[in-house]
């Protein structure tokens, strides 16, 4: 019993040990709460139970009399004894002690001779006896009365550990939500800085082709009409005239070049398929990659976010390929499939490494590039998947298409 005690208090105090070490619960709720004793009865839940110590006196002594005919004068207190431990277990210590004091006078009164009176023959034993009953009457209400308070403490220290436990659900549950609304508002601002820096990405890609790209045809210009007076140079202004002209033409190549890999133009013309086709070509020929683009030839067009989305995903994955990977070729899937758009990009590389792949699948270690790709994918609502082994390696994407874009895609199919 005692160790039920020691269990309970133990368990209370490490779960208020936890809740203090957490910060989830202050000093002052863990000292209100250690502080709180055993609640007395309040008079109408005291009455009833000397009511029923009462009764049960009168049982026993009832029960006596019925038994008299066997057992005679011989040991009276044969029926009072479970009379007190019932009393002493359930009803407490007054009730127990009256229930006790009842039995002890009903059974004088009744039962030792001469019955009917509190005079008796033999003083000797009959006192002898009476002291025996009360004393072992004492012992057992004093074990029933320390029994019950070990009860009483061991439901106490249990509530104080529900109680703690409730307070710790609680803040749990607080500081989840709080954590989550956080999340929120990151993803928020990421979106949005993406959002940015694709719109700063679009401005500086037009000024680019609208203003450094007009300059420099403007100096092409120049350069032709110098060309024409060559004649009138000696070989080596002509040879540096002939050599600004073609850095000139060089320049204009790159200039354009990044302007379309800022953002590609055919983008917001012709749509996603127009504008990977291009990006294939161009990167074939700049890493000499042999990359196969499978895409349907009437493929529709999507939400500018969607569209935008899996071109930086294709534009990515193909980056990763040409540095990392070692591989010639790469194969690119897109197609349309109950209401998704499933995107694939396969590579016949080293692969990834298995450490890298657990860093690449959790979502706090992950590299820029693939951690942009992610971020993208699901804010459209889709998920990114990376398989690799010895063979190669495959980057996997499913986004959801709305309604409007599956219906305005098989109109152009069917046109």
């Amino acid at each position: 019993m005692n160790c039920c005690i020691r269990d309970g208090r133990q368990r209370c105090n490490s779960a208020y040990s936890i809740a203090l070490h957490c910060g989830l619960l202050s000093t002052r709720q863990f000292r209100g709460s250690s502080l709180i004793k055993i609640s007395e009865d309040s008079p109408s839940q005291k009455v009833p139970r000397y009511v029923l110590a009462v009764a049960i006196a009168g049982l026993a002594i009832l029960l006596r009399r019925l038994l008299n005919p066997l057992l005679g004068i011989n040991n009276p207190y044969h029926t009072v004894w479970p009379a007190v431990v019932l009393s002493a277990w359930y009803c407490g210590l007054g009730p127990s002690i009256v229930t006790a004091a009842l039995s002890w006078l009903g059974v004088w009164y009744w039962f030792i001779p001469p019955t009917g009176s509190f005079s008796v023959e033999d003083p000797k034993s009959v006192v002898s006896g009476m002291i025996g009953f009360l004393a072992f009457a004492g012992l057992i209400i004093a074990l029933g009365e320390a029994n019950r308070r070990s009860l009483a403490k061991s439901r106490l220290a249990e509530e104080q550990v529900r109680r703690a436990h409730d307070e710790l659900e609680q803040k749990v549950r607080e500081r989840t939500a709080d954590l989550n609304q956080a999340n929120e508002s990151l993803r928020e601002l990421s979106s949005r800085l993406q959002q940015m820096r694709d719109e700063e990405h679009r401005q500086i890609a037009r000024e680019l082709h609208d203003s450094v790209g007009q300059l420099l045809a403007g100096v092409g210009m120049n350069l032709a009409v110098v060309q024409r007076q060559a004649n009138q140079l000696d070989p080596d202004g002509a040879r540096a005239l002939s050599d600004n002209a073609t850095l000139i033409e060089q320049i204009s190549r790159e200039i354009r070049t990044i302007s379309h890999l800022l953002h590609p133009p055919l983008l917001d013309a012709a749509g996603l398929a127009s504008a990977l086709r291009w990006y294939v070509d161009g990167f074939s020929q700049r890493s000499k990659i042999a990359v196969e683009l499978e895409i349907p030839q009437e493929f529709g067009r999507l939400s500018n976010e969607t569209e935008i989305a899996i071109f930086r995903m294709v534009q990515e994955c193909l980056t990763n390929i040409h540095r990392h990977s070692g591989s010639n070729a790469a194969t690119i899937r897109v197609r349309e499939e109950d209401h998704k758009l499933l995107v694939e990009v396969t590579d016949t590389g080293k692969g990834i490494p298995l450490e890298k792949q657990s860093e690449l699948s959790s979502s706090g270690r992950t590299g820029v590039g693939f951690r942009g790709m992610r971020e993208r994918i699901r804010q459209l609502g889709g998920t990114l998947a990376i398989r690799s082994d010895g063979a190669g390696t495959v980057v996997a994407a499913t986004v959801p298409l709305s309604d409007s874009e599956t219906a305005e895609s098989s109109q152009e199919e069917i046109a």
